[in-house]
């Protein structure tokens, strides 16, 4: 008589449960001193660079073969432009999700974050030794980012059961997601690399890590550099 075998079982979501794929979106059109960024809503709205659109394509191309039932995009035009080639391969519309846009940056808007980032500011140092983006004046408070992009992922997963669906979004927002899911430091997550791919699971009791930045199909394997917000 032979012994009963217990394999390892491979995942799968449970019943009811929504799979979402958050794509970063592409590398965007560099900061210059003196020019900023066109403003939406407040917010810094630049286009794709040319590295960007390269982004956007090999994300078409990772993900042209998976069963996606829905797009979602911001109100801020570098995810539309990330998400076109895979809207072109899959003829979906994407949907807009306005409340996944990027973590509002008060007066580090329209560019001057990576300035400040890249010159080690005071401030973004308190930034990072408090994991919180409001100690830049007129930045989003914390509680106020986690309520909304709280609220967004939790209608998204009502309104896709049984589903997986693709969210084009940002870093900051990334970022936080992950720290719901997994019960994190606020910016433990911080640092998504342009065009990489991270998952959640969302049950009606739990959210579930799946992946978080992955890069493969950017050839920059574990090398691949993440790149300041907006």
């Amino acid at each position: 008589m032979s012994e009963v075998e217990y394999r390892q079982s491979a995942f799968a979501p449970p019943a009811g449960a929504t799979d979402i794929l958050l794509v970063r979106h592409g590398e965007s059109a560099p900061a210059v001193p003196g020019k900023p960024f066109d403003l939406v809503g407040g917010q810094g709205d630049p286009e794709l660079a040319p590295a960007g659109r390269v982004h956007a394509e090999r994300v078409g191309h990772r993900l042209a073969g998976e069963r996606l039932d829905a797009l979602y995009v911001t109100n801020l035009r570098r995810t539309t432009e990330t998400a076109a080639p895979l809207a072109t391969r899959l003829g979906l519309v994407p949907q807009v999700e306005k409340d996944l846009r990027e973590v509002h940056l008060g007066e580090f808007e329209g560019g001057l974050f990576r300035q400040k980032v890249a010159q080690n500011d005071p401030v973004i140092q308190r930034m990072h030794s408090e994991g919180r983006w409001d100690v830049i004046p007129g930045a989003e408070p914390a509680e106020a980012l986690r309520d909304r992009v709280a609220g967004a992922i939790g209608r998204l997963a009502a309104a896709h059961p049984d589903e997986r669906i693709a969210v084009f979004t940002h870093g900051g927002v990334i970022g936080e997601i992950m720290s719901i899911a997994s019960g994190s430091l606020p910016m433990a997550f911080l640092g998504a690399s342009n065009g990489s791919i991270s998952q959640i699971v969302v049950t009606a009791g739990r959210w579930i890590v799946r992946r978080f930045n992955d890069t493969a199909h950017l050839d920059g394997g574990l090398d691949e550099q993440p790149a300041a917000l907006s």
